[in-house]
């Protein structure tokens, strides 16, 4: 099985920064596709926020672009979200996503993390 957990969340001003890290524990796995970052404000859908790819390719929502960066230390197992210029908008829960293959016979599946909260204060 696969474990992630989220930091960095907190309350922050507008205008202002914060980096989330996303640390992944798991056994053997046959092979990880991708990692990503999705949110899910109140009273809304959770929605996709970046991905990136094992070849260090990413995506972004284009509102997003220019303010968010997503990153990986492989060494550290890490993936961190990169916030910054954020609005009260961006206040959500943010969690860390993976896709993950856990066995050839086995079909790629999503894992999550619990979520860490966010909040842009105006």
């Amino acid at each position: 099985q696969v474990r992630l957990v989220e930091s960095g969340g907190g309350l922050v001003q507008a205008g202002g920064s914060l980096r989330l890290a996303c640390a992944a524990a798991s056994g053997s796995i046959y092979g990880l596709k991708q990692m990503a970052w999705y949110r899910q404000a109140p009273d809304k859908q959770r929605e996709w926020v970046a991905t990136i790819n094992n070849d260090d390719t990413t995506d972004y929502v284009d509102s997003m672009k220019g303010r968010f960066t997503i990153s990986r230390d492989n060494a550290k197992n890490t993936l961190y979200l990169q916030m910054n210029s954020l609005t009260p908008e961006d206040t959500a829960v943010y969690y860390c996503n993976a896709v993950v293959q856990l066995a050839p016979e086995f079909p790629e599946m999503p894992f999550w993390g619990q979520g860490t909260q966010v909040t842009v204060s105006s």
